[in-house]
């Protein structure tokens, strides 16, 4: 079995990161200690639980900018945009600690003579949190702070591709003082997380990541009677009505499609406009998409990097490959972007029109720099083929009229509705997915509830 863990960047090929794999005495260790830590955590106050959170937040964002540094060599983000990430992290953070105190108090009935009568929300014990290379603060940070927040502790295992991500944040935790076993991080082979998800210490498993990952993870699971949160992903449509603005829907969808080189969950990747606006949006989305800089993410020019490794930017050549071959026309010549590669992780991003659903591009996630752009007729065709997919995390909707993307909104298959806007994340409102999108939820108060189980107390007084 391999036991090192190498991180090679997307930048320039090199090795990176090396780390040992934990070994089976440090797991066993870990997830002791952890439990043995749990019940001092979760009795702690939950005011000093989130002052201490607070200041985890903070030490953090004082690395903001080496942070930044790290982030772009191991994902390839371009570095002119990577200490935005910290900054989104640190914003959710906050929000969900904001969001504690009434999310986590006693939910009381009313009033009935005689008796006491509440819900308490316990803390489920031990979470291991599994998180992806792509945001790789942004998506931890949704269980890991309601996590211990709540009184829990937790185990993170981030990607092979982000290992240092880890590392950042249980320093941080460390620096602002919470005990060291609350909050602890583990570099790991997915057989050994197999082994971690079947320790019956083990209370609940966040997992962020492909629909395959996310299946293994419940296999895994299935065992035992624990529950599972898991963002799997999506094939997230944008539909421009005919009364949109288009100057701001192109804008806006442009940046949804490509911001990260396309490497987001809900990234815009395929687009309906109605027939009366398709060649302006069209033409004027290509002069966008022209006028981004492919190259080295660590000069300040760069507003798009590499994809996170070759075998990303294959997947998505052989996804264009194929639907040209099916009739698809290419609308950006490779040749306007001279860093990109034939081979290897730099690749120019794509346009694509007379695509239909019969292609792979319009109907498996791409995860790339590469758009797909249909004309429709009516709302009832766009809703259709928005529809027409086994994903469903985000939709927009680009229209003048609130009514009718309510409307639309309601009938999507979708866990968030857009209007004029798209690929964001507000932490106030529920994140979550239907059909190969995953299950369950997190942010607003709401995340909290996977987090805790409810203990009723009915307590009769006698005279």
């Amino acid at each position: 079995m391999q036991d090192r863990l190498q991180t090679y960047s997307p930048v320039d090929g090199s090795l990176f990161v090396e780390r040992a794999l934990a070994s089976e005495a440090e797991i066993t260790a870990t997830l002791r200690n952890a439990s043995a830590a749990q019940p001092g955590w979760s009795t702690t106050p939950l005011n000093h639980r989130i002052e201490l959170l607070q200041a985890m937040v903070d030490h953090f964002e004082g690395q903001r900018e080496s942070i930044a540094d790290e982030l772009s060599w191991q994902m390839g983000r371009p570095r002119s945009q990577s200490p935005y990430e910290v900054d989104g992290f640190a914003h959710r953070a906050r929000t969900m600690l904001d969001l504690a105190p009434d999310a986590l108090a006693d939910l009381r009935p009313p009033a009935q003579a005689g008796f006491q009568r509440f819900v308490r929300r316990e803390a489920l014990g031990l979470v291991l949190c599994l998180a992806p290379w792509n945001y790789p603060y942004l998506c931890a940070v949704n269980a890991i702070i309601p996590a211990l927040a709540a009184g829990n502790v937790v185990l993170l295992k981030h990607s092979a591709q982000t290992p240092l991500c880890a590392e950042r944040l249980v320093q941080s935790a460390h620096a602002a003082g919470l005990p060291p076993a609350v909050f602890q991080q583990l570099h790991c082979s997915h057989d050994q997380v197999a082994r971690i998800i079947a320790d019956p210490q083990v209370s609940f498993v966040s997992f962020t990541g492909s629909v395959e990952g996310g299946r293994a993870v419940q296999r895994a699971a299935a065992e035992r009677f624990i529950a599972t949160g898991l963002e799997l992903g999506g094939k997230d449509p944008a539909y421009v009505r005919a009364d949109a603005n288009l100057a701001h829907a192109t804008e806006n969808l442009v940046e949804g499609a490509f911001f990260n080189s396309g490497q987001s969950c809900c990234g815009v990747e395929r687009i309906y406009v109605h027939k009366s606006r398709f060649k302006d949006f069209v033409e004027g989305f290509i002069t966008q998409v022209q006028a981004y800089r492919l190259g080295n993410p660590l000069e300040a020019a760069t507003n798009l990097g590499p994809m996170v490794r070759s075998s990303a930017a294959d997947l998505v050549r052989r996804q264009v490959a194929a639907a040209v071959d099916q009739g698809a026309r290419p609308l950006i010549a490779a040749q306007s972007f001279p860093a990109a590669c034939d081979e290897g992780p730099y690749l120019a991003p794509q346009v694509l029109i007379d695509v239909d659903h019969n292609m792979e591009l319009m109907r498996e996630e791409s995860f790339g720099p590469v758009v797909g752009i249909m004309a429709v007729k009516d709302d009832e065709q766009a809703l259709a083929l928005m529809n027409d997919s086994r994903y469903g995390l985000t939709a927009s909707l680009w229209t003048r009229d609130q009514a009718a993307a309510i409307g639309l909104g309601e009938r999507l298959e979708t866990g968030t509705v857009f209007l004029n806007r798209c690929d964001y994340l507000d932490p106030q409102l529920a994140w979550t997915g239907t059909k190969d999108s995953g299950r369950g939820c997190t942010l607003s108060s709401i995340g909290y509830e996977s987090l805790t189980r409810p203990k009723s107390f009915h307590l009769r007084e006698l005279p």
